[in-house]
This record gives structure tokens, C-alpha cells and sequence, in this order.
């Protein structure tokens, strides 16, 4: 089983199988939140995640109105999981946090309109200028 963690490994989170959407996102927000030009990441069913740890927790407003929370490790800072208002049933994890080379490439590329420009996304099959609605 998938396992993603933080730096420090105080926060894990355990998925039971492959992703139904890895995404992209290039929102000024996932821009902030990760520190580089855009946010991936592998959206699960919340029952097929096992969270270990105490994480922080950061939840923002959304564009659309909505609620994004972050939960972050307070120790080393790194965002391994949140959840939408939108989307309630899912959790998202960080994709980096699995440290896997052939994790599979995004299915879709949201906010493309703050996309920066040298990033390349012609492969992604979806591509939204904005949130999917």
C-alpha cells in the first residue's frame, strides 16, 4: 500500500489503492502552499486513508466560496493532506509526499489562467482555466 509522509515522518497517511484523480493545480494558493508553481495531488475516497499523527491545521476560503483545509506537520511544515467543502467525501494528499517516480501523471489541470508560463502540461488530457465545476 501507498504510503505518503511528511520530512520528518511524524505525519503519514496510508491509501488502500491507486487514485481516482491526480490533479495539477496552478492557483496562487497551491502556489503559496507548496513553494512552487503549481500543487499535484492524488484525490481518495476518505475511507481508504489512514491518517497517523497530529497534524496543524490551515483552512482558507476558496474562489468559489467554499472551504480548503490543509493539514500540515507542525514539526517539519510539510502540507500532506486536506480536505474541500466542495468535495467532501475525498482527501487530498500531496503527491510529492509518496516520493514515487512513476506515480501516474495528472488527469487534470485546474487554474490554468495563473499558470505560469514555461510549465508544460500538454500531456494532462484535462485542462480547466479555472476550478472544475
Amino acid at each position: 500500500m501507498p504510503i505518503a509522509q511528511c520530512q520528518c515522518g511524524a505525519l503519514t497517511a496510508t491509501v488502500a489503492g491507486p487514485s481516482p484523480a491526480t490533479v495539477a493545480c496552478h492557483c496562487r494558493a497551491c502556489q503559496r502552499r507548496t513553494g512552487s508553481p503549481f500543487g499535484v495531488a492524488a484525490y481518495f475516497p476518505a475511507d481508504a486513508v489512514a491518517l497517523i499523527g497530529e497534524p496543524r491545521i490551515y483552512a482558507r476560503a476558496t474562489a468559489t466560496g467554499g472551504t480548503f483545509t490543509t493539514r500540515f506537520c507542525g514539526t517539519c511544515g510539510s502540507s500532506l493532506w486536506w480536505t474541500t467543502a466542495k468535495h467532501p467525501g475525498l482527501i487530498g494528499i500531496a503527491v510529492g509526499a509518496f516520493a514515487d517516480p512513476d506515480w501516474p501523471a495528472p488527469v487534470r489541470s485546474v487554474w490554468e489562467a495563473t499558470r505560469h508560463a514555461w510549465v508544460d502540461v500538454a500531456a494532462i488530457a484535462q485542462h480547466y482555466p479555472h476550478g472544475v465545476g
